[in-house]
């Protein structure tokens, strides 16, 4: 696996790439991988595709009481781990490639960044959307890969190039589970061991709840019990809503695609989980 911190070296990697005739596919990462993100790079590969990850934590997605500081950063760790999923090329742009001195440029999507993490994070998805835009010129992929597990981040991405007209096919990999259940996640690290064992209840309570819809439950009356058993379980609940799994409006109509997404955070460690709603 080649390695790479500046611009032009990667471009020339990449030129090199498809001079071979491959095809490129981009995993774009902040590292503290685990086995989710090695399934976006095995999603990834495919006969003739070479795979490019980056690992880059964006400062510009994290809000001021939130954790960049102490996001996990393991450089070597993350490289052995792409190497043996078969990664052909790892991007680590330093900060000053990313935003050197002068920077002003930002990139705002609005509508399904509106509500759910947009309300509790105000000001997150602008920087997802920023660097991922960058990141996309930079490499200039054919096809980028995301978990499905950041659901609204994968359907901001899909709006962003639809609307730049970036020639690039955005995939969701389904989301990667422990046994148990609980999304995996670079955050799960924080919680202690009493900590991990309550916040399975996290992808319990979305199952019931999703159960109980496609029943014919009324959403709300679903919903409110979600969260109650949430917080029965030792979470804050941030939210827990149903969604039209395109456009994240709520209130979506029976006939269109839903998504029931949650946020919670249990003890300092904010956790995420989504599930597919669909009639029995």
């Amino acid at each position: 696996m080649q390695t790479v911190r500046d611009l032009s070296d990667l471009r020339a990697a990449v030129a090199a790439f498809r001079a071979d005739g491959a095809r490129v596919a981009f995993v774009p990462t902040m590292g503290a991988l685990h086995a989710g993100h090695i399934a976006l790079v095995e999603a990834a590969k495919r006969p003739g595709t070479k795979v490019v990850a980056s690992i880059f934590v964006n400062p510009k997605q994290f809000g001021p009481n939130e954790d960049l500081a102490r996001y996990p950063r393991r450089e070597a760790a993350d490289s052995r781990m792409l190497v043996e999923a078969g990664c052909d090329l790892l991007w680590l742009p330093p900060v000053e490639v990313m935003y050197p001195e002068g920077y002003a440029t930002n990139i705002s999507v609005s509508g399904v960044t509106e509500g759910l993490d947009g309300a509790a994070r105000p000001g997150h998805f602008d920087g997802v959307a920023t660097v991922v835009a960058k990141l996309f010129n930079q490499v200039g992929p054919d096809a980028a890969y995301f978990g499905e597990k950041d659901y609204q981040q994968l359907q901001v991405i899909r709006r962003l190039v639809a609307d730049l007209n970036f020639p690039i096919e955005i995939v969701g990999v389904p989301t990667q589970r422990d046994d148990d259940g609980l999304a995996l996640s670079s955050r799960n690290i924080y919680l202690d061991e009493e900590e991990r064992t309550k916040a399975v209840a996290l992808p319990r309570a979305l199952g019931v709840a999703a159960r109980a819809i496609a029943r014919g439950t009324l959403p709300a009356d679903v919903i409110a019990e979600a969260q109650n058993s949430l917080v029965a379980a030792g979470f804050a609940v941030d939210y827990v809503a149903l969604v039209d799994a395109e456009t994240l409006a709520e209130e979506p109509a029976p006939d269109r695609p839903r998504r029931l997404l949650a946020a919670a955070k249990m003890g300092q460690t904010r956790l995420i989980d989504n599930i597919a709603v669909t009639l029995d």
